[in-house]
């Protein structure tokens, strides 16, 4: 069992992350004396599709301030009434999990009016699992629990894939014919952490431009993928504005984009080892309650830093690299994006596979773990 950095909210709350994140069990170890609906069993589906009041039913005798679950809510969306009207009659408590916010949404459910907090379930990270495995190990297997505990990684992230197919977007009627969405997602795939030109995917995957607007819709509602946005300055500097797009589990990406089967390319190492430690830092500030926003900044001229982020006690710039020497050039775009910054005042971080810290210029350049270490700790962010 891993102990997760997630807390359980005092009163009703959402948990929402991609399958396989570990919802179920985090739920199962501190809320395991609630009233349970498992809406992945087909009878327990059937049954409140037909009559979601059955729920007030049963739930109309339990002691006020009483938990109850609801996993996998996103399969019956009515019930989200229900739930609304015993939170305020019966002060009742709720925590429903889901892997996809999109059906609720669409069947013009209201998450509750912020009655609910939201909480969200990333893969493990590095706080949470002692991991002895190698970089490159990581980047290739992913933070997934069961792709860190069984032995045949390679034969679970592949069933995983088949599995979100199958029942997250066919069962649950999210794209008219499979096939194409196939496609597309590889195509996205082998994009994973660079600036997406969506027309250019929708070439090569064989489909229409909006249906590949369409398609990064879904990724984004079933929490497969996330955009990095560009970070935009006040001052008029020609910059790049599009988005990345990372998806949310290295293992996964590799398996997606058909290379897992592959030895990792060295061109590899650098988009993935950047898609781990983004999620790494997304999780921190989402498990501490953070609401800082994380950026990417490029301009027209090639200047980039990998990572920007608001924080209240400044801005904090990061740029990653996978070699295991590190060269002052690579700060050229924390530098860059200094000068336009008011006084000039900014936090530099640079993050690569050599062994050992130190300090170059006003950079302090850390080793791969060093770094989600300190990250953990509070000394980053």
């Amino acid at each position: 069992m891993f102990t997760r950095r997630l807390q359980p909210p005092a009163d009703s709350f959402f948990l929402f992350g991609a399958r396989g994140t570990g919802k179920t069990t985090w739920l199962r170890k501190h809320l395991g004396d609630a009233s349970w609906y498992d809406l992945l069993q087909s009878s327990e589906n059937l049954r409140f599709n037909r009559d979601p009041g059955l729920l007030a039913a049963e739930c109309a005798a339990l002691p006020q301030g009483s938990w109850v679950v609801i996993d996998e809510v996103q399969r019956a969306p009515a019930l989200l009434d229900e739930v609304q009207h015993l939170m305020e009659s019966n002060r009742l408590r709720f925590a429903l999990s889901g892997s996809s916010a999109r059906k609720l949404r669409r069947g013009g459910a209201n998450l509750l009016a912020g009655r609910a907090e939201l909480r969200h379930m990333f893969p493990l990270v590095s706080a949470e699992v002692r991991d002895e495995r190698a970089l490159d190990d990581r980047l290739v297997q992913g933070m997934l629990p069961l792709a860190i505990t069984r032995s045949r990684t390679a034969a679970f992230l592949r069933s995983y894939c088949e599995v979100y197919l199958k029942e997250e977007i066919q069962a649950e009627a999210l794209v008219r014919q499979i096939g194409p969405f196939h496609r597309f997602l590889e195509v996205a795939a082998r994009m994973n952490a660079q600036t997406v030109n969506v027309a250019g995917i929708a070439r090569d995957a064989g489909i229409a431009r909006q249906t590949a607007t369409d398609f990064f819709s879904i990724l984004m509602d079933t929490l497969l993928a996330t955009w990095l946005p560009a970070w935009k300055l006040k001052r008029a500097v020609k910059q790049i504005a599009h988005p990345k797009l990372f998806l949310f589990d290295t293992g996964v990406a590799r398996q997606l984009a058909g290379t897992a089967h592959l030895p990792m390319h060295p061109e590899e190492r650098g988009p993935l080892l950047e898609t781990w430690l983004l999620h790494e830092m997304r999780a921190y500030l989402h498990y501490h309650d953070r609401i800082d926003h994380i950026a990417y900044w490029r301009t027209h001229g090639g200047k980039e830093v990998d990572f920007v982020i608001e924080t209240a006690a400044g801005i904090v710039a990061i740029e990653v690299k996978s070699g295991d020497r590190w060269d002052r050039r690579f700060a050229a775009g924390m530098h860059a994006l200094r000068e336009h910054l008011p006084g000039g005042t900014m936090r530099m971080f640079g993050v690569f596979a050599g062994p050992r810290a130190q300090v170059v210029d006003d950079v302090r350049v850390l080793p791969w773990q060093r770094f989600v270490e300190d990250l953990w700790a509070g000394k980053v962010l």
